[in-house]
């Protein structure tokens, strides 16, 4: 019994929706994520999938690409991407699986931790951020308190966080989502969104207290990543 990790899997069953733009390894991406999910993963273990599950724009386009992680090994806890327009209703979501958990203002379990997150959002620094940037980004953040005081309130002390987008830039890593991090005692955050030469800026290391583990597929080669045993 082991908790994984793997984010951006830009699924794209229901339209061809090519991702070698970001190079020729995401070829057959999808193949390559099935044989390495198989190769390792049970059913036994858990996966965190940290957004841009799947470039589906509804519910209804988007049950092709859930059925296709529900067939893999494994529990999921799944969190939103900036592409994820067939995200709604999160009750609903939550009723679909039940080995796949959608975290938005809640949060679930692995054996002593508790897992919670967010979508996260761009990192408003800068004199030309646009004011809706500005205001996604804090509602990103109450959304994560959210989650925290959740998990909290189930009694946790021990947190995992799922972010789809990087808590912090390039030469800032001093964030309101990083000091959130102190404030709650975070051990570990994962987090994807960068892909092919964006993926040079990616951090891994600690911020204070707290590791951040980037997992991008294509930064993994598309091979979910130990997190815990």
């Amino acid at each position: 019994m082991a908790l994984y990790a793997l984010s951006d899997l830009h699924l794209s069953l229901s339209e061809d929706k090519p991702m070698d733009i970001f190079g020729d390894n995401w070829s057959n991406h999808d193949q390559k994520i099935i044989e390495n999910w198989k190769e390792k993963i049970t059913k036994e273990d858990t996966v965190l999938i940290a957004g841009d599950i799947s470039w589906s724009i509804n519910i209804k386009e988007g049950i092709k690409e859930l059925d296709w992680i529900h067939e893999l090994p494994g529990k999921k806890i799944l969190a939103k991407g900036n592409h994820d327009y067939w995200w709604s209703g999160i009750k609903k979501l939550n009723g679909l699986y039940e080995d796949m958990n959608f975290i938005q203002n809640n949060s679930f379990s692995y054996k002593d931790y508790a897992i919670c997150g967010s979508r996260g959002w761009i990192i408003p620094f800068g004199e030309n951020v646009k004011e809706q940037d500005r205001k996604i980004y804090r509602r990103e953040i109450i959304r994560l308190k959210l989650s925290l005081d959740h998990a909290k309130s189930q009694g946790y002390s021990k947190i995992i966080v799922m972010l789809h987008y990087p808590p912090f830039m390039d030469k800032i890593k001093n964030t309101e989502i990083t000091e959130l991090m102190r404030e709650y005692k975070v051990e570990k955050v994962i987090y994807g969104h960068l892909h092919g030469p964006s993926l040079k800026n990616a951090f891994q290391g600690k911020i204070y207290e707290t590791e951040y583990i980037i997992t991008s597929a294509d930064y993994l080669n598309f091979n979910p990543i130990k997190i815990l045993d």
